[in-house]
């Protein structure tokens, strides 16, 4: 399955900006067996005085520009297609939620992937008391850990209702979880809070959705901009799993990846600085369609 992500954010200033840099994560990442970025480009404008291109310590592939004359706003366009792999049949051979925890006391690995660096807190991820009893009120102590990793998933989604208009960007998931209500990012935020207060890593993964529901099927909340979901590490035989709160499902072959990171911030799709007065808007369009 061959996948076409088109992508446009916006940002509009009241009075001119000047003197701006950002860091901008949106592309694909290529992964082994899962995903591989095929033909791309990344159109900024006004065209940068300076640009480069890198990889972050997770291994997300970022974009940096800098503007240095006034201008009334900045677009980022992202045009690509994107191969999908069959994702393997489903196992669960994870170990139970406790003998997680001896495995990775015991690890000292601290690479990006390792699991380590995924059990909270961050500054986004405070913990939050009506959150972790609300996992530890589900976790089943009989089950694996991807099976409570699903259970605790499926329940929050159950919770919460999708609802753009409740939150911003800088709602806190306690906020959220107050309400029952949120986007994306709000039902991932909650997850992560709540199974590392189980001692589960568990990290956010920012990316696409496709858009048009498959045959029959209904259209998942989320697909008209850019996506998040969670992934959390279940022993060194399951490896990282992926799961969307915001969707009750384990994540397939309609989620493409963007970045990993332990919240929000270390993913953003544009952080930046610049030098300005007023407020400013923004706005993001995502399209994501069957290529071949």
């Amino acid at each position: 399955m061959i996948y076409a992500i088109r992508l446009t954010i916006a940002h509009f200033y009241e009075q001119p900006a000047a003197n701006s840099r950002h860091l901008i994560r949106v592309l694909p990442s290529t992964l082994p067996n899962r995903q591989d970025l095929m033909a791309h480009r990344l159109e900024i404008s006004p065209e940068p005085d300076a640009r480069s291109e890198g990889i972050d310590f997770f291994g997300n592939k970022t974009s940096s520009c800098a503007h240095r004359d006034q201008h009334r706003d900045m677009a980022i366009r992202l045009s690509c297609h994107v191969q999908m792999h069959p994702r393997a049949p489903w196992r669960d051979m994870s170990p139970g939620v406790t003998q997680l925890r001896t495995i990775h006391q015991n690890l000292r690995d601290l690479g990006p992937s390792s699991p380590l660096h995924f059990l909270g807190p961050t500054g986004r991820l405070p913990p939050d008391r009506a959150i972790c009893d609300f996992a530890q009120d589900l976790f089943d102590p009989t089950s694996t850990t991807a099976g409570n990793v699903i259970r605790i998933g499926k329940a929050i989604h159950d919770a919460m209702t999708f609802d753009a208009t409740a939150t911003t960007v800088d709602t806190d998931a306690a906020e959220a979880f107050r309400l029952r209500r949120g986007v994306c990012q709000d039902f991932s935020h909650i997850m992560i809070i709540g199974l590392q207060a189980l001692g589960i890593p568990a990290g956010y993964v920012s990316g696409y959705l496709r858009t048009l529901p498959p045959p029959g099927g209904v259209k998942l909340e989320g697909a008209d901009a850019m996506h998040a979901w969670v992934r959390a590490w279940c022993g060194p035989d399951q490896g990282w799993i992926e799961y969307d709160p915001t969707n009750a499902t384990l994540v397939g072959t309609d989620h493409i990846v963007a970045g990993y990171g332990r919240d929000y911030s270390d993913v953003s799709p544009v952080r930046g600085h610049l030098r300005s007065a007023g407020g400013q808007k923004n706005t993001q369009a995502v399209d994501v369609t069957i290529a071949g």
